[in-house]
């Protein structure tokens, strides 16, 4: 008698387990990922568009040289490797156009390397 509770109570007690982290996975928000590659001397996309709220990971790699990222009106930057991936995780609070660019120098024509997060 007391085997056949224990094996109900443990079978209770895995579809409870089960169901909230059902409700867990459910109600947590997708991260959205955007892969951009820093080349000389443009970054591919070079309009990253977002939702206001959205949570994205941006993931850049540099197949030549070393690059930077930065977006200053969120106050963020990253360095960009040859041979890595550099992850940057953002929430945009403001609607708006962005510019974000390269702070590293690359190399003639860096000066120019720039590209727009647009958040509506």
């Amino acid at each position: 008698m007391i085997i056949k509770h224990r094996r109900a109570f443990l079978a209770s007690a895995v579809a409870t387990a089960f169901a909230s982290v059902a409700a867990v996975t459910i109600a947590a928000p997708r991260v959205r990922t955007i892969k951009v590659v820093a080349k000389k001397w443009d970054f591919v996309p070079n309009v990253i568009k977002v939702k206001k709220g959205e949570s994205v990971v941006l993931k850049f790699t540099a197949p030549e040289v070393p690059m930077g990222f930065n977006l200053p009106d969120f106050n963020v930057r990253a360095d960009i490797v040859p041979g890595k991936v550099a992850t940057v995780k953002l929430t945009p609070d403001k609607t708006g156009t962005f510019t974000f660019l390269c702070d590293i120098f690359c190399g003639e024509g860096h000066e120019t390397m720039a590209g727009q997060l647009v958040v509506t």
